[in-house]
């Protein structure tokens, strides 16, 4: 092995600074991983979406989620390929900069800063738009601090108390999620369908034949659905019987993900009393559009019901995703990228690191709250830190496993090859197809990156020429 394969073997099986005050408590399962990931990524999430994605995809929505699924399942299988061979809190931070360079790994980290930071503001601002609707007294700007309060409380108490109060939202949701599908099976078979019992996987016909550009331009919208699932692997140091065990429930937290948004955005495509070409005619509507096709084909008691569900999964996803944000903080402190006291645990909790990820999101998301474009200014930046950060991550497996040699039981070209430069070309295809504003939000992000990592790099240059 290469001296820079030993250097890096060394830093896959041993985190930095791993002292006793610096290290994390083992007490997750695999159950607990699957509910951070689903908290993350909301069992329903594609009920805000819906509309977009009808409207985009000429009425082949639940294809599109097909789509979706497999192109995630590049980013996924990398995941699960690093989290064997680095099983750090740092996720893709670690792995960038064990296969790819301390450099890399700090750009990395960076760009996923930006998406952990900003997703959980969005998470929390939807919880606050869904109870200001239901008690239009209070503003939402509100019940969005509410929401950060309640949260980041569970979180300081401890990942383990936070994963069981998480698996009885999510439980709730997935109620919610079976009575809707239940619900419209009958109504569906009772009534019958709005549209074409195919047209969710062909598109509706009423923008034209069938169009795969447009399919693929939509799913460079769905791919958001799908961010957080990744956050699984920043509690690589907290999991009980390995890091096998967190590659295991990355997969099958997408695999299930997949299924959930196939099937509601198939049954609910069928209600839709909306032609795609209207919605695409009409954008005012594709925001409701998912609850407007439950309201009129089977009442206010759901829509009321999806609505309440979506309030309190929201709140809980911002959990998850404040926990994966706060281990992230943790371990670039940690490795000194960051100031060290973000580091610093308190009965294997990383309370420091959590907090200072509360008021950052506290602060992105009551301002966001309090401005009539505050989502829209949220939603066109989470993608980019996460999609970027996923290149790199697809870079680390081949940097480790093909350029260091690391893995130890030799080479596989599809494994460590194929497969994440496939991975990498999908995840740099949606950043092209990403908006304008959100290509310059992550630019700029990127290039203070860059200016922070120089500014690191001169001053340890300094100090190895002082002789410190």
């Amino acid at each position: 092995m290469s001296q820079n394969g030993q250097n890096g073997q060394a830093g896959a099986t041993a985190a930095p600074g791993a002292g006793a005050e610096h290290q994390l408590r083992r007490s997750l399962g695999f159950r607990d991983l699957v509910v951070y990931g689903l908290l993350f990524i909301a069992p329903m999430a594609p009920v805000g979406v819906f509309g977009t994605l009808d409207a985009k995809s000429h009425g082949a929505v639940a294809l599109v989620y097909i789509v979706a699924t497999v192109a995630m399942a590049f980013t996924a299988f990398s995941y699960a390929q690093m989290v064997r061979v680095v099983p750090q809190a740092g996720s893709v931070f670690a792995y960038a900069r064990a296969g790819l360079g301390n450099g890399a790994g700090f750009i990395a980290g960076w760009m996923a800063m930006l998406d952990y930071v900003l997703i959980p503001a969005v998470a929390y601002l939807f919880s606050g738009i869904a109870m200001e609707a239901l008690v239009p007294e209070v503003s939402r700007w509100v019940w969005t601090a509410i929401a950060v309060v309640v949260t980041t409380l569970l979180n300081l108490w401890g990942v383990r108390t936070a994963a069981r109060v998480g698996f009885l939202v999510l439980a709730m949701e997935i109620v919610v999620l079976v009575v809707f599908v239940i619900t419209a099976i009958v109504v569906l078979a009772q009534d019958g369908a709005e549209r074409d019992w195919l047209s969710p996987l062909s598109g509706d016909g009423t923008q034209g034949a069938f169009a795969l550009s447009a399919v693929v331009g939509a799913v460079s919208v769905a791919v958001l659905s799908y961010l957080g699932f990744d956050a699984i692997a920043t509690f690589a140091e907290e999991v009980t019987g390995g890091s096998a065990k967190v590659a295991r429930a990355l997969l099958f937290c997408l695999a299930l993900a997949g299924v959930l948004f196939v099937a509601q955005t198939y049954l609910v495509a069928l209600l839709e009393p909306v032609s795609s070409a209207r919605l695409a005619a009409e954008p005012e509507r594709q925001g409701s559009a998912f609850y407007d096709a439950v309201d009129a084909s089977v009442g206010t008691w759901l829509h009321d019901l999806v609505a309440v569900s979506k309030a309190i999964g929201a709140a809980f996803a911002a959990l998850a995703g404040q926990a994966a944000a706060g281990r992230l903080l943790f371990a670039m402190g940690r490795d000194r990228r960051l100031p060290g006291v973000l580091s610093r645990t308190d009965s294997g909790v990383p309370r420091v690191a959590l907090l200072v990820s509360a008021v950052i999101t506290m602060a992105a998301a009551v301002w966001a709250a309090r401005r009539d474009d505050g989502l829209d200014h949220l939603v066109s930046v989470v993608d980019v830190g996460a999609l970027t950060a996923f290149t790199l991550l697809h870079a680390s497996v081949v940097g480790w496993f093909v350029v260091r040699r690391g893995g130890g039981g030799g080479v596989s070209w599809w494994r460590h090859l194929l497969v994440p430069v496939l991975g990498a070309a999908i995840t740099i295809a949606v950043i092209v197809e990403a908006s304008g504003t959100a290509q310059v939000v992550g630019a700029v992000w990127l290039a203070v990156g860059l200016v922070v990592l120089a500014v690191q790099w001169r001053g340890r240059r300094d100090a190895e020429a002082a002789g410190v």
